[in-house]
């Protein structure tokens, strides 16, 4: 039987930047990437002082793993028209601060931008996008390769290894139907239920950890005022959209009005005309390339003439 559970944007707040719950992480990590991810540190990221303003629709947390590769996990809730150029100022900002620790460029290693939005971005209609840095001839459509000193250098085998690689999860997308392990977690972000049948990598910790009964009094109002925050949020949206939609209604429905008049006015007016051409003895051709209509349009009206 599924239970509700912590909502993975808040859990990351707090509960899974423990040390102690990074198995739930590197599940998720695990499923997404499609390699075994063990999590080394959790690193300083925007999103580990919050503001009051990103406290609740904005969250990231910033991972490095066993390889020193980074992990920019990011939650938006909130609808953000520009969330795509938020996703380039994430990783270039994370590029600037890193290489002021690194100081060598050629020592920062590959980020992941992994994005979660529960609101509709752009269009396509699946649940997971990948981009990653593959760079194709125009001409030829070769895929750029890296030289074998570059390969020994860098410790990797190909270009698009060493640019960050973007994982966007439209969660609402999601038809709650889970056919592999990745999709099971998809179904947890999107519903913050994790099923009995599930057996996806961290999953069966995050079943135990994430319960809201488990939260300490403290966590347990912290989370409540979190979800009704939520609520709110959630309400004053459709409401702006609802009273959005009864201002433009009012505003537009007598222009529209008069400008369906108007065509119908125009409408009867050539039904007029094409029917006194035509008693004119002027052929259906004719009609049609002089006014600048189909044929079949002009038969129509004059099958109809007798309303006339």
């Amino acid at each position: 039987m599924a239970q509700k559970h912590i909502r993975f944007d808040w859990a990351i707040k707090r509960l899974l930047r423990d040390k102690a719950n990074f198995e739930i992480l590197e599940g998720f990590l695990s499923e997404l990437l499609f390699q075994d991810i063990k999590i080394q540190e959790i690193l300083e990221s925007e999103g580990n002082q919050e503001s009051e303003t990103s406290k609740f629709n904005r969250v990231d947390i910033l991972v490095k793993d066993k390889n020193d590769s980074l992990m920019l996990i990011e939650v938006q809730n909130e609808k953000q028209d520009d969330y795509f150029h938020r996703m380039l100022f994430g990783q270039a900002k994370l590029f600037s601060e890193r290489i002021k620790i690194c100081e060598s460029y050629g020592s920062l290693n590959r980020v992941y931008s992994i994005n979660i939005v529960y609101f509709k971005l752009g269009q396509g209609d699946d649940y997971i996008y990948v981009s990653d840095g593959s760079f194709r001839g125009m001409h030829l459509q070769d895929v750029l390769q890296l030289s074998e000193k570059q390969k020994e250098m860098y410790k990797v085998q190909e270009v698009r290894d060493i640019f960050t690689k973007y994982y966007l999860l439209k969660v609402n997308n999601f038809d709650d139907y889970a056919k592999d392990e990745l999709d099971q977690w998809i179904y947890f972000l999107k519903n913050s239920e994790i099923k009995d049948s599930f057996s996806a990598k961290g999953l069966e910790k995050a079943k135990e950890v994430l319960r809201i009964d488990n939260l300490s009094p403290q966590d347990r109002e912290e989370y409540d005022i979190f979800e009704k925050f939520e609520r709110i949020r959630e309400s004053e949206i459709i409401t702006a959209e609802s009273d959005g939609y009864y201002k433009a209604k009012l505003e537009l429905e007598p222009m529209l009005g008069e400008e369906r008049r108007q065509k119908e006015e125009v409408l009867e007016k050539l039904k007029k005309l094409v029917i006194k051409m035509h008693q004119k003895g002027i052929s259906v051709e004719t009609i049609a390339a002089d006014l600048e209509m189909e044929t079949t349009e002009v038969k129509e009206i004059l099958k109809d003439q007798n309303s006339f």
